[in-house]
């Protein structure tokens, strides 16, 4: 009897080691005690890092996601945002941030926020006050200048883009190259507005505004040249079949010698494209010049195309022009 109860007691006791050992075992992922913490500037451009925090369990490692709030409950994960530290981007502005701490050990993992940050400031780049403006005649030919406008932040340096625009300056495009201070009106601006772009720059950012519209660019005046008389073009047609646009002009110099004509594509809200054709007048000719207009071109509106003649000798006529109606 006595040994039965020696058997059962030690059967017992084996038990509830074995049990202890178990609930040891599901209580050994690391528990956090103290969350995580952010500290650094909340601002586009300034980094923040988060702290691990304080956890039971022996972490052997940390891992970490940056989140996006827009309010206290409502956060979404930030894309590659995995390390310890985050540098705040321009998407963040208006928004707080908080991270996610994941501590690991060999018997399993858990996670813990960090505190949320303030609300993100925009970048500390400079402040414009008063925007750029442009000064010059919108001519071909001439030369306009841009005006960096007003600007608080203490800016190191200013960069720019000229944009050719339509009529009321609502739709721009970049005008390719053209990044200095100051632009040489083109054929290609003619009946389009220019703006131009001003970045200004300092320690903390970079801020861009854009100048009003300027006027509406008008041809140049044609160009004499003493002892040299002008070419002059007329437009007799302009039409359009098929994808093809077929324009019938004639050109008339005082010398038989090869004179360029100088085609302009334009249309509201899209960017100009010009191209050249040469013609020998032999004191007058007169030719047809088809092509298919860019696609930008082939849309419902009035599709315009402007000409001009200019000889040899730099002398031009009068710019002359037809349109006609894509349905």
């Amino acid at each position: 009897m006595k040994n039965q109860l020696r058997a059962t007691t030690a059967v017992a006791v084996l038990a509830a080691s074995f049990a202890s050992v178990a609930l040891a075992g599901a209580a050994s992922a690391p528990t956090n005690t103290a969350a995580p913490a952010v500290t650094g500037t909340a601002k586009v451009g300034q980094t923040l890092t988060v702290s691990n925090g304080t956890w039971t369990g022996s972490p052997t490692g940390f891992a970490y996601q940056w989140q996006r709030c827009t309010s206290s409950s409502s956060c979404a994960a930030i894309t590659g945002a995995t390390n310890q530290t985050y540098k705040v981007v321009a998407a963040d502005a208006g928004r707080t941030l908080r991270a996610v701490v994941t501590a690991k050990n060999a018997d399993g993992s858990s996670t813990a926020n960090s505190n949320q940050t303030a609300v993100v400031a925009a970048s500390g780049g400079p402040t414009n006050t008063a925007r750029p403006t442009i000064t010059g005649n919108a001519v071909v030919g001439e030369e306009l200048t841009a005006d960096n406008g007003t600007w608080t932040g203490s800016p190191s340096s200013f960069t720019y883009q000229w944009l050719r625009c339509d009529t009321d300056g609502s739709f721009c495009f970049r005008v390719a190259g053209a990044t200095g201070r100051s632009y040489g009106v083109r054929f290609a601006d003619v009946f389009s507005t220019l703006r131009v772009a001003v970045t200004a720059k300092n320690a903390e950012g970079s801020t861009t505004r854009r100048s009003g519209p300027s006027d509406v660019v008008q041809p140049v005046e044609p160009v004499v040249v003493p002892g040299n008389k002008a070419p002059t073009i007329r437009f007799i047609s302009l039409k359009r079949r098929g994808v093809r646009v077929y324009a019938r002009f004639t050109v008339c110099d005082d010398a038989a010698r090869r004179v360029s004509v100088i085609e302009r594509d334009s249309k509201r809200a899209r960017l100009a494209y010009v191209r050249k054709y040469s013609v020998v007048p032999s004191r007058c000719v007169t030719a047809t010049r088809s092509w298919v207009p860019a696609s930008r071109f082939r849309t419902k509106g009035r599709f315009i195309v402007t000409l001009r003649a200019v000889d040899k000798s730099g002398a031009s006529s009068r710019f002359v022009h037809r349109s006609l109606l894509y349905h």
